[in-house]
């Protein structure tokens, strides 16, 4: 395929380009494969500067077009010329609603040429072939294309654990990805269980997710563990495998949780068409607890109701708050940072490990397991730490991002597997930041970053569903990474927390409906202007880089203990 077919006209003058909070610009309209550029010149053709507008159209989730026909009329026919009959005065108005939220208009002088340029976005932002997207072309001087890739293996965070016990190992048993196609290629698992064992567990596990370890707890040596759900059915089908692998978890005496992310009744329909739970009498030491997270259709219907309510910029107060009931987003939100609590409590005060699943484990599992380790670990609110997290606990541990991620809140489409999932991680660490402003080393723009690139990018590292089909497509050999980026001198400071003071404290959350809020800085962020907030924190910088006391206590520290959430405070501080 070749781009060139896709782009029915390629350059349109005297395009009027509008959008929420900005003046409106005129100028040309130029498509290329990948971008939607506008340029112009505010002061007429003598003034040197130019306003542009440099629009990824991958990121562009609905197309929506209007044109008005404003007559007919006839030129003079001159011997033996064929009659041309014109549109006289044809304009048209094309929104386009983007997967980053926000909503651009541009109004196209000729019905013709709005109709060809609306066709030719919708062609190309629905282009589906993951080697044809903008990260295979995009080539930034200041990068190397292997730079970033290694950052965080998955042979280091082992080397970690393996300084503090020798109860794990790390697995090559997936190599070639036959074990378990969304697994990377080395896993940690229990040192007790060869790979033969491994493999028959595998098969007894949806998709062949076999339990792995997530994250090691330093503090008392209990673990997280996470895996799809086994394939019990409804005969009640056991595996000794995969009995023995859980077994081998727990010490002589303790006993693990089991935190399932589906409802009981959920888990007990599965089991009919083959899925199921892990039963007591095979699973004795495990104590299972059903924790309901949404995942699919549901959650992404609560995100579109939200950002419809939020666009509704003339609703009065008391309809805007029963909008914002009635898409539960914030519900959900709720039901993550309690499931991730609990797992977290069973680890740190129940001192027992823990396995999450659902069903496919590609979603909830994860959504559980990372926001549990934000919650229990210091180093995961580094921003180094909160990278690599990301790196192992949702790109390579398998989450569908391609499918996921495909189409954001305003899609005319029928929905098929978007959800999502990482977008509610996103909110959730939101909540932890809000609430603990000192304890994150991050701020609020990279978790904007991160949502911006993982619907659409110039990078690769959110690209494709597993680490298989990245060999496939050879992202990492053909695409820059996006933690390249992120970690030069330049960028890197921007995505700081000026006010972060090392916490080793376990960070309990409030997940009382009074602590839990609309994030405003994602769902209004071009529905209203962030100028004075953007001041404020520029000043706060200048601040804290100015008079950085020379005493052990940070100033953030102080600030912490008479400005954190209190509810959240009595928490951190039992």
């Amino acid at each position: 395929m070749e781009f060139a077919e896709l782009i029915k006209t390629a350059t349109v003058e005297s395009v009027l380009l509008s959008c929420v909070g900005l003046p409106a610009v005129k100028g040309t309209l130029c498509i290329t494969s990948h971008h939607l550029l506008l340029s112009s010149c505010p002061g007429g053709d003598s003034q040197p500067g130019t306003v542009e507008l440099w629009l990824l159209i991958r990121n562009v989730d609905a197309v929506e077009k209007r044109v008005q026909n404003l007559g007919w009329y006839q030129p003079p026919r001159t011997n033996g010329s064929p009659r041309d009959t014109r549109l006289a005065g044809s304009s048209g108005t094309i929104t386009l609603r983007c997967k980053d939220l926000k909503v651009l208009q541009l109004e196209i002088p000729g019905m013709e040429e709005c109709l060809n340029i609306a066709s030719s976005i919708e062609a190309l932002s629905s282009v589906d072939s993951v080697m044809m997207m903008y990260p295979f072309f995009y080539r930034p001087q200041s990068l190397k294309l292997e730079e970033g890739w290694n950052l965080f293996p998955l042979e280091q965070y082992f080397q970690q654990i393996a300084s503090q016990t020798s109860r794990w190992r790390l697995s090559d048993v997936n190599r070639d990805f036959t074990t378990c196609p969304t697994y990377p290629p080395a896993v940690i698992v229990p040192a007790a269980v060869d790979d033969d064992a491994l493999r028959k567990a595998a098969r007894f596990r949806q998709g062949g997710r076999f339990p792995v370890l997530s994250y090691y707890h330093s503090k008392n040596g209990t673990v997280m563990l996470r895996s799809s759900q086994p394939l019990t059915g409804p005969n009640r089908k056991r595996c000794r495998e995969d009995e023995m692998l859980l077994g081998t978890v727990l010490a002589e005496g303790e006993r693990g949780f089991i935190i399932d992310t589906r409802s009981a009744q959920a888990a007990k329909q599965a089991r009919m068409t083959g899925g199921g739970t892990e039963p007591k009498s095979s699973y004795p030491r495990w104590r299972r607890l059903h924790r309901p997270l949404e995942r699919g259709r549901p959650l992404q219907e609560s995100f579109i109701k939200l950002v419809e309510a939020c666009n509704d910029t003339w609703i009065n107060m008391d309809r805007w708050l029963s909008r914002l009931e009635s898409c539960r987003w914030l519900s959900h939100v709720k039901a993550a940072l309690s499931t991730a609590c609990l797992a977290a409590q069973c680890m740190d005060r129940e001192e027992a490990s823990v396995l999450v699943h659902g069903a496919e484990g590609t979603d909830t599992t994860l959504l559980v397991t990372a926001l549990a380790q934000v919650i229990l670990d210091p180093s995961c609110r580094t921003l180094v730490g909160f990278q690599g997290l990301l790196e192992r606990e949702w790109i390579e541990a398998g989450h569908p991002f391609h499918l996921r991620c495909a189409r954001s809140a305003y899609s005319h489409a029928r929905l098929k597997q978007e959800a999502p999932l990482f977008l509610l991680f996103l909110d959730c660490v939101w909540q932890l930041s809000r609430q603990f402003p000192f304890s994150l080393e991050f701020g609020e723009h990279l978790l904007l970053t991160l949502f911006d690139n993982a619907y659409a990018s110039a990078y690769g590292t959110f690209l494709c569903n597993n680490e298989k089909e990245r060999c496939l497509c050879k992202v990492k050999e053909s695409t820059h990474s996006l933690w390249a980026w992120l970690n030069q001198p330049g960028e890197k400071k921007k995505y700081l927390n000026p006010l972060y003071s090392h916490n080793t404290l376990v960070i309990w959350p409030s997940v009382e409906p009074q602590s839990i809020q609309l994030w405003q800085g994602l769902f209004l962020r071009w529905i209203r202007s962030s100028q004075y907030l953007d001041e404020a924190w520029a000043e706060i910088e200048r601040l804290v880089e100015g008079n950085k006391p020379p005493v052990k206590e940070s100033a953030g520290n102080r600030l912490s203990r008479s400005l954190s959430d209190p509810a959240a405070r009595t928490e951190n501080e039992r």
